[in-house]
Parts: structure tokens; C-alpha cells; sequence
């Protein structure tokens, strides 16, 4: 990833007029990562005599560059390291942060929202103020008493910027008292972290000062850790196979040489552990010697950038000291062999019920939300999957008659977030275009924006209730869904509710799919329930590629 002065200057230069080149000189030059024009700075009068006239190599993809193409996010002096993200990067983020709750149900997660700031005594007691407390944000204020000096006492103490979730999914799990039968328990929060880096290391969305983390915590027995390791690999393997990311490694990342907490004991049992969860997971796997957490070993997953450039992502973490200093704890028989994961069987053990303390295990699929996103922006280059497309469709009108308008209004809020009884839990952004250019003009516009999907209307289709359908802006993937989609245009008649039909009902019917376009259309004599049918159809076709 290159750096912001490098950009700047790529960017001066690519604008500068030669005059001995103003008519025909200069040249255009297509990226071989994004599909889109830019000017090259060289032209042919300007080239020494003897020196190569080829076009230089052009340089991979940035995120920071193609954020501004795409207006994902911008940045401010005001707020150094952290992103100020545009309508099209929220949608990316949201699609991100809702692919990851529809997951938690299948691994058996439950969300949970969680204070910003918490008071000093707080990170005291976890180790963070005495590990951490350089990455820290300090929070002063007036207190109970409106004192400006000596805040340590009560309500006068001093907070300080959560830079993870931990300590505060260990007061969810202190605040009511625990039975084994309750484990394994687990939390994700999306709460935004705070960590106060050095000025220098900021770039664009890979090292930031403000972040959000898909952050979760398990509380398990300790018989129940192996398997609770391996179904987290296997959520981050799902993950980014849906993401489409790789190739990634995993690195065991063991006890640091100064600044942890515990026993030398404690950490060769939980290294120990995570060891045999990734030779169970039948992954190969490397040792990072020193680079574990100051409270326990970890898992690190590797991603490598279109850069070849390497960033840790997502993290499994085993923790045995935080459960300790928080003093949690669970009731189970045989207490003592239920600490060392062992499961015994005499019913003389089993009578008596005594404490244990639970395993924490750390884990963040997508690690930093934002980094990922970098990511993404650098590996699909603008070319979006339909279901994280900042601009999913979009609405032509050929003019802007109240007829047309209307039309395409009710159009939009049939298929996009607004759709009433026909709302998945999907949403589909659909923006419409009704500015007073030509058609052409729209057009073009929408593929450089890079719409996945374009539908236009005009008179004509207001009258008659159809819709002109351009799919060339979707995957292959989808291109191909779309191709099986043969039969004639009209749904079955009689239709007298849309609450009626089913999704499965409506995919049984086909509809015309053509490569380049469709017309979905319905006769102006046929019910309104009818043109509903076909826009609701339209909608499950829509969706059905948001899963490819």
C-alpha cells in the first residue's frame, strides 16, 4: 500500500496539459486492476531521445485512491485515525456488520452493546492500565464533586476509552450467578474501540485510532475448549470464503518475553491447547515466538493484500488470567476435576456442586472492520459482489413528467428498503437517476459507477407497468443464475394478495431472463396485484444473487 504522497503526486501528474501534446497526444492508458480510464503523465514529445516509449507499469490498487473514486470515506485533520464513512462506505460496513449477525445464531452468538468508557479501577483490574496503558485514551471530567485535581475516589476517578471488550462482557457474565449446564456462554459486541496509536503509523483504513471490531468472548468449561476453538476456525474459514479473501495463513502466537500476566504453567497448558486445536482443524500453521497478548497465547490469522503486503486480521485468543482477576466463576460437581477438564464418572464426586472458573476464549472474525474493508476496496477494485455493492440499482427515468416519477418511486420502494409486506430483512439499495440529461448520458454514468443492475423507465413503461432490466453490471456467479431463468414474462393471474405468495411460490414461476436485459412487464388491463407479483419477483431474483 502505498503511501498518501505517493498518491498525491500520482494524481498531479496525471492532470497536466503539455502543450506540444494538447491535440492528440496524449494517451489513455486502462488500469489492469479497475476498469476505469486515467491519463497517463508521460507523453511522446516529452521522452528523451534513446528512452523507451512504452507506458510505465501501472501500480496496484489502493484503497485510499479508490475510496475517493467510489466516495466510501473521507478523513479530517479534526480527528486523525479515524474515518469519516460517506453513505456508500456505511452501506459496505452494515453489509459486513449484518453478514456477521446472520451468522451468529449458527455458531451461537448473542449480540451485546456495551459502555465506551469505564472507570480507571476498571482496567486496574484486568491489567490493562499496567500492560496497555500507553495505547490508552484518558477520559477526564469533572466527577460527582466537580473536581479538577486528585479524581481517583468514587465518582470522582478518572475513565478511560475501552481499547477492547473484554473487561465489560466479564461484568455480563459476573451479573448473575452461573451454572455449567449455562456454558458454553457467548458474547459479540460492535462496539468502537479507541487505541491511541502513533501518528505515524496511521494509514488510510489499515491502522487507525477509532475502529470497530467484530469482537466476541466465550466462556467455557475447560473440557469444552478444543471445541470451541475449532468451530471458530471454522467460522473465519467460512467468513472469508464468502469474502472471497486469501490466501490467509495461521500463526500460534506464543507468551511475550516481558509484560504478561500468570504462570509459566498457565501459558504452556493454554499454548498447549491451542496447539492441538490447529492440528484437529488439519490446517498447517506456523509459531510466532513473543507475539501473544499479555494475558494469554493466540491465534492469528494472516492475510495477504494485493500488494503481497501481509496483515493480521482475525484473532482466537485463549485467556486464563482475565476469568481470575474478575473472579468468575460457575457452579459444577466435582469441582476440582471440572477445572482440569476431566469429567468423572464416580456418583460420590458428582454429589458435591463447588466454584470453577471458566476459559475465556477471545475471537474476532473479521478482526478490525475497517482493515477488512481495505481489503475488500483493494481486492475487488470497485467490481463489487451484488450483496456488498454500495450501489446495487439503480432507476433511469428518460424524463422527469410526473407520470414517469411516480412510476419509478413505486418501482424503487417495491424492490429497495422500503417495500412494506414485502420486506426480507435484506435490504436492497436502489438510488433512481432523474436528472434532466440525456438517457446516454445516465447511462454511462451508471456504469461508471459501477451499478450492478439498471432499470429504466419512460413513458411507455409507465403506461404499460414494465421495467427494462440491464443486468451487465453482476457477478458471472449471478449472470449465470439469471441464464436459468427461462419462460414466458407473465406470472400466474389472479393474484388478490402479495401476502399470499411465498418466496418459494414465486421462484417456481420463471420470467424472461435475457443477458443484457429484460422486460418485466405486465398488460395495463391485468390487477395492480399482478405488476406487485412481478416486482416481488424481481426482488427474490435480486436477492438470490445477493447469496452468490
Amino acid at each position: 500500500m502505498r503511501s498518501l504522497r505517493t498518491l498525491q503526486i500520482l494524481q498531479q501528474a496525471s492532470s497536466l496539459s503539455h502543450a506540444a501534446t494538447r491535440h492528440g497526444g496524449r494517451r489513455l492508458v486502462r488500469r489492469t486492476t479497475v476498469p476505469y480510464f486515467t491519463y497517463s503523465p508521460y507523453c511522446s514529445s516529452c521522452d528523451a531521445p534513446g528512452e523507451s516509449t512504452t507506458d510505465p507499469p501501472i501500480p496496484p490498487a489502493d484503497h485510499r485512491q479508490l475510496a475517493i473514486e467510489q466516495e466510501l470515506f473521507t478523513t479530517s485533520p479534526y480527528s486523525p485515525g479515524s474515518p469519516l464513512f460517506l453513505p456508500n462506505g456505511t452501506r459496505i460496513f452494515n453489509a459486513l456488520a449484518n453478514f456477521l449477525r446472520q451468522k451468529y445464531e449458527k455458531y451461537g452468538f448473542q449480540e451485546v452493546i456495551t459502555p465506551t468508557i469505564y472507570k480507571k479501577s476498571l482496567w486496574e483490574k484486568s491489567g490493562h492500565w499496567e500492560n496497555y496503558a500507553e495505547d490508552m485514551y484518558v477520559v477526564t471530567g469533572r466527577g460527582a464533586e466537580g473536581k479538577t485535581v486528585g479524581k481517583q475516589i468514587g465518582e470522582d476517578e478518572e475513565y478511560g476509552l475501552k481499547p477492547m471488550n473484554c473487561p465489560g462482557h466479564c461484568l455480563l457474565f459476573a451479573s448473575k450467578q452461573r451454572s455449567y449446564r449455562d456454558l458454553p456462554i457467548r458474547y459479540a459486541d460492535f462496539s468502537p474501540l479507541h487505541r491511541n496509536e502513533i501518528s505515524g503509523a496511521l494509514s488510510g483504513l489499515t491502522r487507525l485510532r477509532k475502529f470497530h471490531q467484530d469482537d466476541g468472548h466465550i466462556f467455557c468449561r475447560p473440557s469444552q475448549i478444543g471445541e470451541e476453538i475449532s468451530k471458530s476456525l471454522e467460522f473465519v474459514k467460512e467468513t472469508y470464503k464468502t469474502l472471497q479473501l486469501g490466501p490467509y495463513r495461521l500463526a500460534l502466537s506464543t507468551r511475550p518475553q516481558d509484560n504478561f500476566i500468570g504462570t509459566l504453567e498457565e501459558w504452556d497448558n493454554a499454548e498447549n491447547a491451542l496447539k492441538a486445536a490447529l492440528d484437529a482443524s488439519g490446517e498447517t500453521w506456523t509459531i510466532s515466538e513473543g507475539d501473544g497478548a499479555f494475558y494469554g497465547p493466540k491465534i492469528d490469522i494472516i492475510l495477504r493484500d494485493t500488494d503481497g503486503k501481509e496483515h493480521q486480521t482475525s484473532t482466537i485468543q485463549l485467556d486464563f488470567q482475565l476469568p481470575k482477576r474478575f473472579e468468575l466463576q460457575y457452579q459444577a460437581p466435582a469441582a476440582a476435576f471440572e477445572q482440569k477438564g476431566i469429567s468423572p464418572t464416580d456418583p460420590r464426586l458428582l454429589e458435591e456442586q463447588g466454584p470453577v472458573t471458566p476459559v475465556v476464549i477471545h475471537r474476532a472474525v473479521l478482526g478490525s472492520v475497517e482493515r477488512l474493508m481495505a481489503l475488500l476496496i483493494e481486492h475487488h477494485s470497485g467490481k463489487w459482489p451484488f450483496w456488498l455493492s454500495p450501489r446495487q440499482v439503480v432507476i433511469l427515468t428518460v424524463n422527469d413528467k410526473p407520470k414517469v416519477m411516480k412510476f419509478a418511486r413505486h418501482v424503487q420502494n417495491t424492490l429497495g428498503v422500503n417495500a412494506g409486506p414485502l420486506t426480507t430483512g435484506i435490504p436492497i439499495v436502489v438510488d433512481i437517476d432523474d436528472r434532466p440529461i440525456s438517457l446516454g448520458k445516465k447511462k454511462r454514468d451508471a456504469i461508471s459507477k459501477r451499478y450492478s443492475v439498471v432499470l429504466t423507465i419512460g413513458e411507455r413503461n409507465a403506461t404499460e407497468q414494465s421495467v427494462s432490466c440491464d443486468f451487465n453490471g453482476v457477478s458471472p456467479e449471478a449472470k449465470a443464475f439469471l441464464e436459468t431463468q427461462h419462460s414466458p414474462k407473465n406470472l400466474r393471474d389472479g393474484l388478490t394478495s402479495l401476502r399470499e405468495i411465498s418466496a418459494e411460490e414465486v421462484l417456481e414461476d420463471e420470467t424472461h431472463i435475457d443477458e443484457r436485459r429484460t422486460d418485466v412487464s405486465v398488460s395495463s388491463k391485468q390487477s395492480k396485484q399482478d405488476f406487485e407479483a412481478q416486482t416481488l419477483k424481481m426482488k427474490l431474483m435480486l436477492l438470490q444473487i445477493l447469496r452468490i
